[in-house]
């Protein structure tokens, strides 16, 4: 019969099994050792956890459980330099000047005339936006967990599509 570490008192054989102390507080206070749990996937529907032990360790650190639509672990952050997500070059600015083909020398203006100002492109307006920037905050937040239009619609007060213009808006912006 197998026999409690601490006490001596005798274990039950399916006790014995797994642990080599018994029930009485005392012994489970010195041996009860707490269990580290990790979670490795949560979204919409389903959270998962694992206990943290030296193969999850390595695994993690191996990047197995990487969140692919993202380029990040949970929540997202900004990409760090020089990673691949940074890789692709960035949109060309609306705004860039046009690279100017050969063209006949301009003459120096005449006396007594006024140079024109070279005619230049004004500057896109901020169009108004019918939410505020903590719904959108808010909405981002939402989107990032992995709510769907609707849902965070509902919470916010918002209709659907001023929902999705929101996300769409921000991943035009660079911002997801």
């Amino acid at each position: 019969m197998a026999q409690c570490i601490t006490c001596g008192s005798e274990l039950h054989p399916e006790r014995a099994e797994k642990y080599d102390y018994c029930m009485a507080p005392e012994c489970q206070e010195k041996n009860l050792k707490g269990l580290t749990m990790v979670a490795v996937g949560v979204n919409k529907s389903a959270e998962q956890y694992l206990l943290l032990d030296d193969e999850t360790r390595d695994e993690l650190a191996r990047g197995k459980f990487h969140d692919q639509r993202r380029g990040s672990f949970g929540t997202s952050v900004p990409a760090q330099a020089g990673s691949p997500a940074q890789a692709v070059s960035p949109p060309q600015a609306v705004n860039a000047p046009q690279p100017k083909s050969p063209a006949r020398p301009q003459s120096p203006p005449r006396a007594g005339s006024s140079a024109r100002p070279p005619r230049t492109r004004p500057a896109p307006r901020e169009v108004p936006r019918p939410w505020t920037k903590s719904q959108e905050k808010l909405a981002l937040l939402y989107n990032e967990q992995g709510r769907r239009p609707d849902e965070i619609a509902d919470k916010l007060g918002l209709s659907t599509y001023l929902v999705t213009q929101i996300i769409l808006g921000s991943r035009n912006r660079g911002k997801l």
